[in-house]
């Protein structure tokens, strides 16, 4: 009877764990799924931005001006991220992480679809760019609330030991998403005339996310909450004003995570959305060439990204962030170096060593580091800002400010070197500052 007893108590163990199992993997799953299609939006706007709302929002100026005004409105979005990191991260932290990501999927990709019916300026004039700014602000209010909503779901449902593995599938869901949205505007663009894509094609990507959308609705809306989440609510431990107690008693780790983000979020849109617009207009090549190394990189990085963070469960969170950090400050001139022979494979080469092989070593295991920086009770409002204020700072920025200064350099890129080298230099002190939170037990108030 006993030993009936004890196996039966095992078979019930088991089939816990299994189920356990189950539900950490449909999480991650469903991270990286939902993840992909908000970022196939916000993508899919950065490379029009690059290639086409020059010519469709700001045709009467200086194509130059035109470019920076394009990418002008790319970076309004960033400035609403912060806001929508705030706010999404207040709720999250107050009544769970589930609600907030399907939400932020539902802007996002209204939004996007509402992009898609915009009158351009040639038919309403100025106010399509105005139209334009609006719809990207909420696109970043959304974009606030996402990431940190998916990375702590996916981080708070894991194993202890695999922690950056399952966190990095959030983070899988971007080149997912760049991929689809590359694929999906190279495909448009290669199948009709220049002339037919600026007149209609390139509204057919922004509509076409409906289905996208409905997709992942119906996946988010299947998840459990988060287990972390639900035990500090039955203990009674939620706090009232999470961003205030962040700002009060995890301030530090704030201010880290800041400038930890700021160098791998301005390399990753320097390459992936400024050089589109450097190819094309500096180099005088195709612009499949940018398109094509883009989609090699983001094919590659569903292999590189949990590498990385796999990495990081075995060595450390710190040792793989200051690997990726040091690295890509010092790859910057490199890379500009290769990009300026026109050869098409050093080109795709020099994406592939920066995107891949240097960034993702930042930007997979990101997502659990920042995580564990913060307590349960604080998690999503701390992640949420400092990655929020982080991007815009940088990424949100850098293709506006690469364009000038390539402008004000007369083509030469040593100016735009120096900038992501200084912002490298920043990232990298912070990381060396930040601790390393590996072994750290996911608690309301971290170690420090």
């Amino acid at each position: 009877m006993t030993a009936r007893v004890a196996h039966g108590g095992a078979a019930v163990d088991g089939a816990a764990a299994a189920q356990t199992r189950g539900e950490h993997r449909k999480v991650a799953f469903a991270s990286l799924i939902g993840t992909a299609i908000e970022w196939y939006d916000y993508y899919l706007y950065g490379t029009c931005a690059a290639l086409l709302f020059p010519h469709l929002f700001f045709p009467s100026m200086d194509p130059w001006v035109g470019t920076i005004a394009a990418f002008a409105t790319y970076a309004v979005g960033f400035a609403a991220r912060p806001v929508g990191a705030a706010v999404f991260g207040h709720y999250g932290d107050r009544i769970g992480r589930k609600k907030i990501l399907v939400l932020s999927l539902w802007m996002m990709g209204g939004s996007t679809i509402a992009i898609g019916f915009l009158p351009t300026y040639a038919s309403i004039g100025a106010w399509s760019a105005v139209l334009l700014c609006v719809l990207r602000l909420v696109q970043g209010f959304a974009v606030g609330g996402e990431w940190g909503s998916a990375v702590v779901m996916a981080v708070e449902h894991a194993p202890s030991n695999r922690r950056g593995l399952y966190g990095s599938f959030p983070q899988i869901g971007v080149p997912a998403g760049l991929l689809l949205s590359t694929v999906v505007f190279a495909v448009v663009s290669a199948s009709m005339s220049s002339a037919d894509l600026l007149a209609w094609g390139w509204r057919i990507p922004f509509i076409a996310s409906i289905a996208m959308v409905l997709i992942g609705m119906f996946i988010r809306l299947k998840l459990h909450e988060s287990p972390v989440f639900e035990q500090m609510k039955r203990r009674n431990e939620e706090s009232k004003a999470p961003a205030m107690e962040m700002l009060r008693t995890q301030r530090r780790a704030l201010y880290l995570t800041i400038c930890m983000k700021l160098l791998q979020n301005a390399v990753f849109y320097l390459y992936s959305v400024f050089m589109l617009s450097y190819i094309v207009g500096t180099l005088k090549l195709d612009r499949l060439v940018g398109l094509e190394a883009i989609i090699l990189s983001s094919v590659i990085g569903f292999v590189t990204l949990p590498a990385w963070s796999y990495l990081s469960d075995r060595i450390g969170r710190k040792k793989v962030y200051l690997f990726g950090t040091v690295a890509s400050t010092l790859f910057v001139m490199p890379f500009f170096w290769m990009a300026q022979t026109g050869s098409v494979v050093l080109i795709t080469i020099a994406m592939v060593i920066g995107l891949n092989v240097l960034h993702d070593a930042m930007y997979g295991p990101q997502a659990v580091y920042f995580s564990e920086l913060f307590g349960t009770k604080v998690r999503l409002s701390g992640a949420n800002i400092g990655y929020a204020i982080g991007a815009v700072l940088s990424g949100g920025l850098a293709p506006m400010i690469a364009t000038w200064l390539l402008k004000i350099n007369h083509g030469e890129t040593w100016g735009i070197s120096l900038y992501i080298m200084g912002l490298g230099v920043i990232s990298t002190i912070a990381t060396v500052l930040a601790r390393d939170t590996w072994k750290d037990v996911l608690t309301s108030t971290p170690a420090e």
